[in-house]
């Protein structure tokens, strides 16, 4: 069956627009589209705030404080629902989710997460969620960058640009600060500087803050009184202060993760739990409001605006409380108490799966713990620091760059946020300092703990353990065109002009290997000009005793050889002769690589060890990727004719899992999984993958 192609790729086809232009279009849609979903997005959970608690008033007038359960539990079973039965990656702060979609599914996101998101996320903040308004914004943007570049048939890397491009607009819109909003995608999602992507980032955020402030106005997100360092010294107390909010910052990713953990393994309706989440929250802030001083008799006559007015700190991204902590008016003690009530509103929340974010949440709860240490300093030493509300300022960003371990955009959030270059120093040494700290002794972020959880773990935007699992002779060409070391140069020329490759392993007359040459090692002599091309051979030209890697050796082996010298491609050789050349592993074999291994995953771990077949001794499941040219392609498993002792059990199309029929077609892109004796196990993957490959 062929796929037809939508009109956006068609019309893309015809037009032919060049590369960075298309990018820098796209960016600007994706930043404008983000900025008004991120205007959209605030109003609503203003609308839905209001209403809720209008609607309850009126329905029962002198429920006073009961108000602050019965609405967050009324919000969670509306966005349950929502979120179980429409979108699960909805579910919890989203970003986790992007991480994970760039860097294992080539930035693809469901369109349908963004409405969920949006939808269930204002549900749940509006009602009094303990979570933030940028995750959803982040996803949201993410998604419809994600959308735009699959519905124009774009290339991976181009759709994860766009994905960055939204996530950096999502903040951009949400805090009017562009500059953090880049920082952010590239420290947190993109895990690496990259210059030709850079500048799409820029303008998608720029687009989405001049959305952002036409509709909400450009005024900074928080006023802040101007504050300066008491004396240079003053800076040991900020040091001082990174370093508590490391540990703070771990606390929050524990809890956060513990709640996860606990509801993700309770066997519980998954629409429901969110409401139970929000029991837990209600029953929180009930008790806050009673030690806080609160008159609770005064709240039963309170209209629908007074007991917004009134809700617990807590509940919400708390901005409102974030301005009272940064102009110092509040106490001592409530500063202490949101600094753990605070983690565990917002991981009740979003542990329980309800929807939001989680930047403002920490944000909440560095104001707080500066504000309650810059009380104390205060104290012990009157009229030699600055006020508590500098300490707040200090505290939000080393409490986020300890959740986040994202330095720059702690540094660069704050800054835009309060408009102050005063206090760039102390802003500069906490949030280091912080960062540092948190990663030394708890190395997962907030972002990053739910996809260990996974079995994903990142390390500069890759993932690592999964290539793991992948041995090099699963993806390896078993095949490779080779160059004998006698062979005039001229005819090593003649083959980098006839075919796409970039190099070949050299043989010797005796066809064992004797090194490896590259189209550079040809440019290299010939750019010289000693000697004509006639005068050579390809001896004279090729790198002798190459690295090797073992076909029964992991993928993640032939990265470790490649990486140092960035090496484009190694010799696979048999363990009885390390001259014996049994097939080539480069760069997009390890790239097919990962997708074998997400399989893999994905499939319910169809080879682990819990299987009966398995345990039957000289028998093994393997799989192979099918690449054009290999001779399995175009034929039906009847045709195929395996041999004695192999057995097609199941083929992987299009990220779905099929059960063969003997009429089943090969076609290239399949991942095929056999069961076979080991002895079999070579002579099947011939009769799969024999014939030229497309990609070496």
């Amino acid at each position: 069956m062929i796929k037809k192609r939508n009109p956006f790729g068609l019309f893309l086809d015809r037009l032919s627009p060049p590369q960075g232009l298309l990018l820098l279009l796209l960016s600007i849609a994706v930043g404008v589209v983000t900025g008004l979903a991120a205007v959209f997005f605030i109003h609503l959970i203003s609308l839905i705030e209001r209403g809720l608690y209008a609607l309850f008033t009126l329905l029962s007038p002198y429920m006073g404080i009961w108000t602050y359960l019965v609405i967050p539990v009324a919000g969670a079973l509306l966005s349950g629902p929502l979120i179980a039965f429409f979108a699960r990656e909805a579910k919890g702060h989203g970003i986790p989710e992007v991480m994970q979609a760039l860097v294992l599914k080539g930035g693809r996101i469901r369109p349908r997460v963004a409405l969920a998101k949006i939808v269930a996320s204002a549900l749940c903040i509006g009602s009094g969620g303990s979570a933030g308004r940028e995750g959803p914004i982040v996803q949201v943007g993410s998604a419809f960058g994600s959308v735009t570049g699959q519905l124009l048939h774009l290339s991976d890397e181009r759709i994860k640009n766009l994905v960055s491009c939204g996530a950096a607009a999502g903040i951009a819109a949400t805090f009017n600060a562009p500059i953090a909003g880049v920082a952010f995608a590239i420290e947190v999602l993109m895990s690496e500087l990259q210059v030709r992507l850079f500048g799409n980032v820029v303008i998608a955020a720029v687009s989405a803050s001049i959305v952002s402030q036409v509709f909400l106005g450009d005024k900074p997100a928080f006023l802040v009184p101007a504050y300066t360092m008491s004396s240079p010294m003053e800076i040991l107390l900020f040091l001082f202060l990174g370093l508590v909010a490391a540990l703070v910052g771990i606390f929050f990713i524990r809890v956060l993760d513990l709640s996860e953990r606990v509801f993700d393994q309770w066997k519980f309706p998954l629409a429901l739990k969110p409401a139970v989440g929000a029991i837990c929250l209600g029953l929180l802030g009930m008790m806050y409001v009673s030690f806080s001083g609160t008159s609770l008799s005064s709240l039963m006559g309170f209209d629908a605006q007074q007991l917004i007015e009134h809700k617990p700190h807590m509940y919400g991204p708390g901005f409102e409380f974030i301005e009272k902590a940064l102009r110092g008016d509040t106490s001592f003690f409530l500063f202490l108490l949101l600094v753990v009530l605070k983690p565990l509103a917002t991981s009740f929340t979003l542990g329980s799966g309800n929807s939001g974010g989680v930047f403002a949440p920490s944000l909440f709860t560095g104001a707080v713990l500066g504000g309650a240490l810059g009380t104390a300093f205060e104290i012990v030493l009157p009229g030699g620091t600055s006020p508590p509300g500098a300490y707040a300022l200090v505290g939000m960003a080393a409490v986020f760059a300890a959740c986040a371990h994202a330095p720059l955009t702690a540094i660069l959030i704050v800054f835009e946020m309060s408009n102050d270059y005063s206090l760039i120093l102390p802003l500069m040494v906490a949030s280091v300092t912080a960062s540092y700290a948190s990663l030394y002794f708890y190395s997962e972020s907030m972002y990053t703990a739910k996809l260990t959880r996974r079995g994903i773990r990142f390390s500069q935007g890759r993932d690592l353990d999964i290539m793991q699992g992948v041995m090099v002779r699963e993806v390896m060409n078993h095949e490779p065109e080779v160059v004998k070391s006698s062979d005039p140069l001229a005819l090593l020329y003649r083959k980098f002009q006839e075919t796409t490759y970039l190099g070949f392993p050299v043989v010797d007359d005796k066809g064992e290997l004797w090194g490896i040459v590259t189209l550079q090692d040809l440019e290299r002599v010939l750019s010289s000009g000693e000697q004509t091309i006639r005068e050579l051979k390809v001896e004279d030209v090729a790198v002798v005793n190459p690295l090797t890697v073992y076909a029964d050796e992991p993928i993640w082996t032939a990265i470790q050889k490649m990486a140092p010298r960035d090496l484009a491609r190694l010799p696979v050789v048999s363990r009885r002769n390390d001259r014996e050349l049994i097939g080539l592993i480069s760069r997009s074999n390890i790239l097919r690589a990962y997708d074998v291994a997400i399989v893999r995953k994905q499939r319910g771990q169809l080879l682990g060890d819990k299987m009966t077949l398995r345990k039957k001794s000289g028998n093994t499941f393997f799989e192979v990727r099918l690449q054009p040219g290999n001779v399995a392609v175009g034929m039906s498993l009847k045709e195929l004719q395996l041999s004695e002792g192999a057995n097609v059990v199941a083929v992987e199309r299009n990220g779905v899992s099929h059960i063969p029929r003997g009429n089943l077609v090969f076609m290239a892109g399949d991942i095929v999984t056999l069961f076979a004796e080991k002895n079999a196990m070579d002579a099947a993957m011939q009769q799969l993958t024999s014939g030229k490959r497309a990609e070496r």
